[in-house]
């Protein structure tokens, strides 16, 4: 029995982790690794969706295991494994099955290379996970690295490949974990694409075991509904899987549950996040979902103009913060359609988040567009009592929270925000330099219109926020003492640090003593054994 990994080896998230008992082979994960793409690529400078698989795996960012990968994106380079066969950690699985893939939630590090895995393999999740990644599919762009739920069929001509008008898209398998019957509106969504294209659907179906091995799903508290945490019986004992992990948020007893009850199964190995594990770090206040709250309703009570709040779009938890603060304050929340469109999807698994249509002071946002696209054709339609022009934000702009980030911030010519309006950001760090480079655009944007930031990162400051503004963010990871706990009260015989940097995984070197408790560093593609 042994763990091979790819992604999340000294990065954080592209997460892509094989583990392996006799002939049964599993994926925990299979994510964009982004810091390693934005080495090359930018919004701007892409893989070439023509040359299929080439681009990703000659740059990289997929691991180089033939057999895995779909057959129509192949089709544009016949010598493709001729050229990739010599990259370190090649396999040839032509011959052998992959039995599924954990999918531990819906964040692109952790879903998004799905896209080139064939579709054949079954992906198991939560029912919240699966519904989310195919909101996120359905509103985003179309690009064949975001074929996450759904395939667009590609054909060869002449030297490319391209989308087949004629076939409709292919649906993977999804299982998953507790499942229910679904409501008849939530078949419905499940079963259909959002533009013309047909779709060969595939219900939903329960999961159990992989392949005769033993599976348990663990719900944990994280940033995004339906994450989950593994554990797989092997042939040598269990092995566990984090995925993404915090114990601070309005749902850290769920994160708490997982370490009681993986205890009790006496792990043989865990795999652990530690993108917060930093000896430099140490002892950096933990803020809450609660301090967000308390923050942030101040930051807005001070607020005379339009208020614009920047944080994750997934972030259900953080959004209702705002909607909360947007009624305490006397203001309306207003959202993006694919936000409105993510709400509506999240609805359909649970009926305790709120909707547009139920949610009396939730507006959407009628950007002018040229364009709309069937899915947002269909929220403006459900939710026309609710749209809110920018002609009407400019006039009445104490009366909105606008849910916007880096990427709308172009629509402030049309907004026309009063001097003095607030830009609050509540979302991740500037921690590499790309993001950095986004940071400097975004307060150029928001100080040539006057406006108050709260929040945001200053380079003047090496890219911590200022001190009077800090706990307007809470990490969707819990921070490494935290994460230390949590190994101890686990007590794996192994612990392998992954979606970590360098820092991280000295930080677990130096905290992580005794109880029996022994580190494995992974390298890239080098398999770990875990049994004879």
């Amino acid at each position: 029995m042994k763990l091979t990994c790819y992604g999340g080896v000294g990065q954080i998230g592209g997460n892509q982790f094989l583990l392996e008992d006799g002939e049964v082979r599993i994926f925990f994960d299979f994510g964009i690794p982004f810091h390693e793409r934005g080495r090359f690529y930018e919004e701007y400078l892409k893989p070439r969706p023509g040359f299929g698989l080439l681009d990703p795996l000659t740059m990289g960012l997929l691991p180089p295991l033939r057999g895995l990968y779909r057959a129509d994106l192949e089709q544009a380079v016949p010598d493709l494994w001729d050229n990739i066969q010599g990259s370190a950690g090649f396999r040839d699985l032509q011959d052998v099955q992959i039995h599924g893939v954990l999918l531990s939630h819906a964040h692109l590090d952790h879903t998004g290379y799905l896209s080139f895995v064939r579709e054949d393999v079954p992906v198991y999740t939560s029912a919240m996970t699966a519904f989310i990644a195919k909101a996120i599919q359905d509103s985003g762009r179309s690009d064949f690295e975001s074929e996450v739920v759904y395939t667009i069929p590609k054909q060869r001509i002449g030297a490319l490949i391209q989308a087949e008008r004629r076939i409709p898209a292919q649906q993977r398998l999804f299982r998953v974990f507790e499942h229910s019957s679904l409501s008849p509106e939530a078949h419905a969504f499940w079963v259909e694409t959002p533009g013309s294209r047909a779709l060969t659907s595939i219900d939903l179906q329960p999961a159990t075991d992989i392949a005769g091995l033993e599976v348990r799903c663990f719900s944990v508290d994280h940033s995004i509904p339906g994450a989950s945490a593994f554990a797989v019986r092997t042939s040598a004992g269990w092995v566990a899987y984090s995925g993404d992990i915090r114990l601070h948020g309005t749902k850290g007893q769920l994160s708490h549950h997982f370490a009681e009850e993986l205890r009790a199964l006496k792990p043989l190995a865990l795999l652990c996040e530690g993108t917060r594990a930093d000896l430099e770090r140490e002892g950096d206040p933990n803020y809450t979902e609660q301090d967000v709250l308390e923050r942030a309703l101040d930051e807005v009570h001070q607020a005379r103009g339009l208020v614009a709040a920047d944080f994750g779009p997934r972030n259900i938890e953080r959004l209702r913060i705002f909607a909360q603060i947007a009624r305490e304050t006397g203001r309306a929340l207003v959202v993006l359609p694919k936000d409105a469109y993510l709400l509506k999807t999240a609805h359909l698994i649970d009926p305790a988040i709120p909707s547009v249509s139920e949610a009396s002071n939730i507006h959407v946002y009628e950007e002018p567009k040229l364009t709309i696209e069937r899915w947002e054709k269909n929220i403006r339609q459900e939710c026309q009592h609710r749209l809110v022009t920018p002609a009407q934000i400019h006039a009445q702009q104490d009366q909105y929270i606008l849910c916007f980030s880096f990427y709308d911030i172009n629509d402030l010519p049309t907004l026309r925000p009063h001097r003095g309006s607030l830009y609050l950001y509540s979302s991740h760090e500037a921690f590499d330099e790309e993001i950095q480079m986004d940071f400097r655009r975004l307060r150029a944007w928001v100080e040539y219109f006057s406006m108050r930031h709260a929040g945001l990162p200053l380079e003047e400051l090496h890219w911590e926020v200022p001190q009077g503004e800090r706990g307007l963010h809470a990490s969707g990871h819990a921070d490494g003492q935290s994460l230390v706990e949590l190994i101890n009260e686990i007590r794996p015989v192994i612990l392998i640090p992954i979606h970590t940097e360098e820092r991280g995984i000295k930080y677990f070197q130096q905290k992580v003593r005794g109880a029996g408790i022994s580190i494995v560093v992974p390298k890239y593609g080098v398999p770990i054994s875990l049994g004879s």
